[in-house]
């Protein structure tokens, strides 16, 4: 004996999603660690009068692989995170950590003083304070008294 099943649009296209998203996932999974391309790094800038913070989380990244230059007020981060190699008879069941070069270029409002920029890593964390230069900074302008009334007309 046959049994009919009532045909719904809405089954049929959540099972149609569920095989997209599988075959997406697979797809990005086994592509993603062989892409050659610049990701931006993501970074957290902070203004103070003095100056600014540029923090940037790279875990897993040796200083060396960290390249930091400062052309006028154009601050670039550059960082090479290394693939992970699996050892022989390791196989990736799952692979979510990216690796590649990143890169991430800041044009901040006012000019920097580069002698006196300091960068620190440590536990993964690059902290860059970058301290405005002097001639950007503002400056308070005193008003003096010169002995006579300014207001005065010369009629």
């Amino acid at each position: 004996m046959s049994t009919v099943i009532r045909w719904n649009p809405l089954r049929e296209m959540a099972a149609m999603q569920t095989a997209m998203n599988r075959l997406f996932d697979d797809t990005w999974r086994t592509a993603w660690p062989t892409v050659e391309a610049n990701y931006a790094l993501p970074v957290d800038v902070y203004e103070m009068d003095e100056g600014y913070t540029v923090i940037a989380n790279i875990p897993g990244v040796q200083q060396d692989n960290i390249n930091i230059t400062l052309n006028q007020n154009i601050v670039t981060i550059s960082v090479d995170v290394p693939q992970f190699t699996p050892q022989e008879g390791q196989r990736a069941l799952l692979v979510e950590r990216s690796a590649g070069k990143y890169s991430r270029s800041l044009t901040l409002p006012r000019s920097v003083h580069s002698e006196a920029v300091e960068a620190t890593y440590e536990n993964g964390v690059l902290m860059l304070h970058l301290p405005i230069a002097p001639e950007a900074q503002p400056k308070r302008i005193t008003v003096k008294s010169g002995g006579q009334n300014m207001l005065q007309s010369n009629n």
